[in-house]
């Protein structure tokens, strides 16, 4: 067996991407798709903890409802990405592994408190590790949530799982001809405005050097063969030459 490229990683999934084909809720297949996806590299020996959006679930909500402050439509937020955070432990406990889900909010009952010592022993010794409810502070987005968990828990790498190849200089699903990177630094994420993660997590990465590869999380396989090494998707880190250049 091929030895993995990275110890610890924090996996960013978007909740969007549990919707598969519906308008809203999650697709039961795409659960168990991500599920064996994340069993397949955990096999290897991979300490994973994982961030999960929630647009799929406030998204129903958001198109039924209004008058929804900004405060409250954020701690609705917190609440659709543990619902979502109960779902994959669900999934990946049906597959056999041991996970924990660490919530941002006290809820004991259904998750246990952040602590970051606590999350780390949990990754030692094996364990899958969900965190939800983002930051636990309004304005912040699960892009910046996954940073600072990565940041943390001393990740060795952001790995976010997308319905695309990697980053693009124009939106891939609207333009044939958007042209992929392969590497791009931080700065010019930044400056290009591109949609990789929001300017907080971006600038607290590039302020960590910790290095962002963001891929197409739908395509079998993928997430193993990029974690044993294979160039897929693109990587998001400091460069000393010019963007798209290998340093």
């Amino acid at each position: 067996m091929s030895k993995p490229r990275y110890s610890r990683i924090l996996l960013k999934l978007s909740g969007e991407a549990l919707m598969g084909d519906l308008e809203y809720g999650i697709d039961p297949t795409i659960l168990k798709k991500y599920a064996l996806e994340i069993k397949s590299v955990v096999e290897l020996g991979l300490q994973i903890g994982i961030v999960i959006g929630g647009g799929n679930i406030f998204r129903g909500v958001s198109n039924s409802t209004s008058n929804i402050d900004k405060v409250t439509g954020d701690h609705m937020g917190m609440l659709a990405t543990l619902i979502n955070a109960l779902a994959l432990q669900s999934a990946l406990e049906y597959e056999g592994l041991i996970t924990r889900l660490i919530s941002a909010i006290r809820m004991e009952v259904i998750a246990e408190p952040f602590i970051r010592r606590r999350a780390v022993r949990h990754l030692e010794k094996g364990r899958v590790v969900l965190f939800g409810a983002g930051t636990g502070n309004p304005y912040f987005t699960t892009d910046t949530a996954a940073a600072l968990r990565a940041v943390e828990i001393e990740a060795d790498v952001i790995i976010k799982g997308t319905r695309v190849d990697g980053v693009y200089d124009s939106d891939p699903e609207n333009n044939p001809a958007a042209s992929m990177y392969p590497e791009i630094s931080y700065l010019d994420v930044l400056k290009k405005d591109l949609k990789v993660m929001d300017m907080t997590a971006i600038t607290l990465c590039r302020e960590n050097n910790l290095p962002i590869i963001v891929f197409n999380m739908n395509t079998l396989g993928n997430l193993k063969r990029l974690i044993l090494g294979d160039q897929i998707g693109t990587r998001v880190r400091e460069l000393s030459t010019p963007t798209g250049k290998n340093s």
